[in-house]
């Protein structure tokens, strides 16, 4: 994480911060002056008036220029005992920037300002020089050095503030990804089961609009059979429309195919009046995972829904076949359908099922062979 500017780590001060600290910077004026103010002449004393007067208007800009606002009142220290105060808040609000060049700078000047005082007026008791000068190098190193610890406790601060949002706004992210991925999943699930059952409506319609020598009875079992679909489909509907309503995240709560089902799949298929040639090498004494099962089960789902939709007519050949060690194989062949499709799809659920396989480590491929529409899918056996 980077290092922050030192603006942005500076809180904003109030009416009451600012009166403190300008009250704080008159008292330690008052003490320099009290001290020299019985040996002072009426020159000095002028002289001590007029810069520290400016001494203590450039206090009010310590943050805005931090670094000539130090130096200044540090030089304008030499002369005025008026400007002890304002040159001690402004060497206090430069070393909270924490640069060492600078603070190393003023600590010098303020040190060489403090001799040059004592020299310019010097104190009625007299003390060998090294007192003076280790006396002002031991109060300045004190002044710096709480300068540089409100900057290190302000930095400290506005770092964990940082990286609360930081972890907040990740942990929002990550909430928006879920949600997006959530939905993905549901769009997927829905498409899977909503298409396959439309699709199936679709064609027992287009039969019955097109059959004139149905009997009753066979026209009362044709519109049975959409009836059933469509109730099938409804509530295929209401299942991953509850999950949306809950908004938990969890799982559908309709039951998920598995491996077991293909079967029916395909046998529902045939009644619809599909033409199907099944053939299935992975033999029926083999324990397919589940997860791998149900990837399986979209695929075949999903070729067969393309058929009906786009050569209801044609025959599809389906086989699968695969090993614990190999993975697990598919591939659906149906020709070409000639004319629009009866029913108008999106899409989106090849590419769906492009996803889908690719999240279980699997690919699904697609395209045209020698006037056939090939749908090829390849999915890991602990998928």
């Amino acid at each position: 994480m980077r290092r922050p500017r030192p603006e942005e780590y500076q809180p904003p001060l109030g009416w009451w911060s600012h009166a403190w600290r300008i009250a704080v910077s008159l008292l330690i004026s008052g003490v320099v002056w009290i001290s020299i103010a019985d040996l002072q002449t009426d020159t000095r004393f002028v002289i001590d008036i007029l810069c520290g007067v400016p001494a203590l208007v450039l206090v009010f800009f310590r943050r805005r220029w931090p670094v000539p606002v130090a130096f200044a009142t540090a030089l304008l220290g030499t002369v005025s005992s008026l400007a002890a105060g304002p040159a001690t808040l402004a060497a206090v609000s430069l070393a909270t920037r924490r640069r060492w060049v600078q603070v190393v700078g003023i600590g010098v000047l303020s040190v060489v300002s403090a001799y040059a005082f004592t020299e310019v007026n010097p104190p009625t008791q007299t003390e060998a020089w090294w007192v003076t000068l280790l006396s002002n190098i031991a109060f300045l190193s004190a002044v710096l050095g709480w300068g540089m610890y409100i900057g290190s406790r302000r930095e400290l601060l506005w770092t964990l503030r940082a990286r609360a949002e930081r972890a907040e706004a990740e942990q929002e992210l990550m909430a928006n990804q879920s949600r997006l991925e959530e939905r993905g999943r549901i769009a997927r699930e829905m498409h899977d089961v909503l298409a396959h059952r439309i699709s199936q409506i679709s064609m027992r319609a287009g039969a019955l609009s097109y059959r004139e020598d149905l009997s009753a009875d066979e026209l009362r079992d044709g519109v049975g059979v959409i009836r059933e679909t469509a109730h099938q489909a409804l509530t295929d509907l209401r299942g991953v429309l509850g999950v949306l309503r809950d908004g938990d995240g969890g799982p559908l709560h309709t039951p998920q195919p598995t491996y077991a089902d293909l079967d029916d799949l395909v046998a529902e298929a045939r009644r619809s009046g599909m033409r199907i040639d099944f053939t299935d090498a992975l033999g029926a004494d083999v324990a397919v995972p589940d997860v791998a099962g149900r990837t399986l089960y979209r695929i075949v789902q999903e070729g067969i829904t393309n058929a009906r939709k786009h050569a209801p007519s044609a025959s599809l050949s389906i086989a699968v076949s695969g090993t614990p060690d190999d993975g697990i194989g598919v591939s659906l062949r149906n020709p070409l359908g000639f004319g629009p499709s009866a029913t108008p799809g999106s899409g989106l659920g090849l590419i769906g099922l492009a996803e889908r396989a690719s999240l279980r480590g699997g690919h699904v491929v697609h395209g045209t062979e020698h006037g056939e529409f090939v749908l090829r899918g390849w999915i890991p056996w602990a998928a």
